[in-house]
C-alpha cells in the first residue's frame, strides 16, 4: 500500500447497521448456528475440528447439501471454534458445548457483535493465505506429515500478499478521485502489487506474474466474500479456458485483457462492514486510519489540524458533524481563536476556519465582528461578513489586504503543492498588481520568503517570475534568514 501516513478518512456506517450486517453475514450465521446445534453427542478432534462423521448432520443443521456441503460446514464450525461461540469440555473425550460468547450475538451490544465478526474475519484471512488442500497433498509424506520445503508457498509472503492486496484497496475505496462504491477490476488489484510504478509497458513476464496473482486473487476473494467483506464477482472460467487454450497453440503469454471483457475477468468491492473491518485492522498494526466523525468531540484546534490534509469532501463533512453538535456562535469563537498563529501550519488551520466558517449561519456574526482588527484573523472575517451582505464592513487596510494574500497561497501551497489551481491564482495575483512585489517582500509573515519564492517558481513569465525570486530574497534578508 502507498504512504499509509497519508490515509484519506472513511466514512463508516453505524455501529448499529454495521453489526447487522455482520449478523447476516452467511459464515458468522452458520457459526452461530452450529453452536446452537451442538450438543453432548457433538465430538471434535485434537484441533477443535469436527470429526468426519459428525458433518453430514452440521450440514443438514445448516440446511446445506451437494459437494461443498461438508467443506462449508467444516468452515462454519471452524468460525465458531476459532471466535469462541463453542468451547472446548474436555479434550480427551472431544466434547464441546456452546460458549458464552454465543450469546453476545443476541443480547451483546452493536460493539460486541462486531468484536465476535473481527475475529471470525481473522479466521477466514489465516484461510486464504493457506494453499489449495490439493498441493498441501503432494507435499505430505507416508508419516502424514507435510514437507514445507515441497511447496512453492511461504505462508509469510502469502499473507503479506493479501494484506498488501487489501490495503490498495482499501486506499482505492476511501479516495476522493477513487471508484468510490464502484468495483475494482481484479487484474488493476493484480497489477498493483506487481508492475512496479515506473514500468511502461509491461514485460510478458510480468504480465504472467499479474495473471498468476489475479487467479490466486480470484480464488481468495471466494473465501472473503462469505463473512462479508467484499462483493466480488469471480473470473469467468470459461473465458480462462479460452485465454489457457489460446496460450497453448500460441507457444506463447495469453493475449491482453479486452477492456470490453474486464468484468469477466473479476471484479471486487469492499462491503460498507469490509471497510470497518480492514480500517480495524489497520488501527491494530500501528497504522493511522481516520474516520470521518473522529473528531466531533474534540476541541476546534483539533479539528483545525486534524482536516488540515483531508481531502476537501472528507474535511467538508467532518466539519459539518464537528458544527452540528455545537451553537453556531460559540463554535465560530472557538475557530477563529484555533486559527490564530505564526507557526508553519497555521496558513492551512486559517485556510480549514475559513472554510469552516463559510458552512455557519448570521448568527455567528458578532464572533466575527470580534477579530475585524485583528492583524491574522481581521481579513478572512471581512471575507465572510462582506458574503453574507453584512453592514457597515470597514475596509481594510492595504497591510491586512497583502497579507491575507501571503497567507492564503501559504496554505494553498501546504494543502496542494504546485498545482495547477495555485499556478493560477499567482498568475492572477501579479496581474491584477502591478507593484506588487515591490510592495509583498515588506509584509510581516513568517511565510513571506516561501511564497515569494513558489511565486517565481510557478509564474510562466520569465520577467515576472525574476521579480518574485529577488523579492523573496528580500523578504529573507529583512527576517534574517
Amino acid at each position: 500500500m502507498s504512504d499509509s501516513s497519508s490515509l484519506p478518512p472513511v466514512r463508516l456506517h453505524s455501529e448499529a447497521e454495521l453489526a447487522r450486517d455482520a449478523l447476516a453475514t452467511p459464515l458468522l450465521s452458520r457459526a452461530a448456528r452450529l453452536a446452537r446445534w451442538a450438543g453432548p453427542d457433538t465430538r471434535v478432534g485434537a484441533g477443535g475440528e469436527l470429526e468426519e462423521e459428525q458433518l453430514p448432520g452440521a450440514a443438514e443443521a445448516l440446511g446445506l447439501s451437494g459437494d461443498d456441503a461438508a467443506a462449508l460446514a467444516s468452515e462454519a464450525w471452524r468460525v465458531a471454534v476459532d471466535t469462541g461461540l463453542v468451547a472446548i469440555v474436555d479434550e480427551e473425550d472431544g466434547t464441546v458445548a456452546a460458549a458464552p460468547d454465543l450469546a453476545l450475538l443476541t443480547s451483546g451490544s452493536p460493539h460486541d457483535v462486531l468484536g465476535l465478526w473481527l475475529g471470525a474475519l481473522e479466521t477466514v484471512l489465516a484461510d486464504a493465505s493457506v494453499p489449495d488442500l490439493d498441493d498441501l497433498g503432494d507435499a505430505m509424506g507416508e508419516d502424514g506429515t507435510i514437507d514445507f520445503s515441497e511447496l512453492d508457498w511461504d505462508l509469510e509472503a502469502e499473507a503479506e500478499f493479501l494484506d498488501g492486496v487489501l490495503g490498495n484497496l482499501y486506499l482505492l475505496t476511501v479516495s476522493e478521485e477513487g471508484p468510490g462504491d464502484h468495483p475494482v477490476p481484479l487484474p488493476a488489484l493484480a497489477a498493483s502489487m506487481i508492475v512496479p510504478d515506473d514500468m511502461g509497458e509491461p514485460t510478458n513476464d510480468v504480465l504472467e506474474q499479474v495473471s498468476d496473482a489475479m487467479m490466486r486473487l480470484d480464488d481468495q476473494f471466494r473465501l472473503l466474500e462469505p463473512i462479508g467483506l467484499v462483493e466480488f464477482r469471480p473470473v469467468d472460467e470459461a473465458l480462462m479456458a479460452d485465454a489457457e487454450d489460446a496460450a497453448d497453440a500460441e507457444d506463447g503469454p495469453a493475449a491482453p485483457v479486452d477492456e470490453a471483457d474486464v468484468s469477466r475477468y473479476g471484479m471486487v468491492r469492499l462491503t460498507p462492514l469490509g471497510l470497518y473491518g480492514l480500517r480495524a485492522r489497520l488501527l491494530e498494526t500501528g497504522i493511522s486510519a481516520p474516520a470521518v466523525g473522529d473528531l466531533v468531540d474534540k476541541g476546534a484546534d483539533a479539528l483545525l489540524d486534524g482536516t488540515s490534509m483531508f481531502p476537501p469532501m472528507a474535511a467538508q463533512a467532518e466539519t459539518e458533524q464537528w458544527l452540528a453538535r455545537r451553537e453556531p456562535l460559540t463554535a465560530a469563537r472557538e475557530l477563529l481563536a484555533a486559527a490564530r498563529g505564526g507557526d508553519a501550519g497555521a496558513p492551512l488551520r486559517r485556510l480549514r476556519c475559513q472554510q469552516a466558517l463559510s458552512l455557519v449561519g448570521t448568527e455567528a456574526e458578532p464572533a466575527l465582528r470580534e477579530v475585524l482588527d485583528d492583524a491574522e484573523l481581521g481579513g478572512l472575517a471581512r471575507v465572510w461578513l462582506v458574503e453574507r451582505g453584512a453592514a457597515d464592513v470597514p475596509a481594510p487596510p492595504e497591510s491586512m489586504v497583502f497579507w491575507l494574500t501571503i497567507d492564503t497561497v501559504a496554505a494553498q501551497l501546504a494543502a496542494e503543492g504546485n498545482s495547477t489551481e495555485l499556478q493560477a491564482l499567482v498568475e492572477g495575483l501579479a496581474q491584477q498588481h502591478s507593484g506588487f512585489f515591490a510592495t509583498a517582500w515588506r509584509v510581516d509573515h513568517p511565510a513571506t520568503p516561501d511564497v515569494l519564492e513558489a511565486m517565481g517558481r510557478l509564474h510562466p513569465d520569465k520577467k515576472v517570475a525574476k521579480a518574485a525570486r529577488k523579492a523573496a530574497f528580500k523578504a529573507r534578508s529583512q527576517q534574517g534568514g
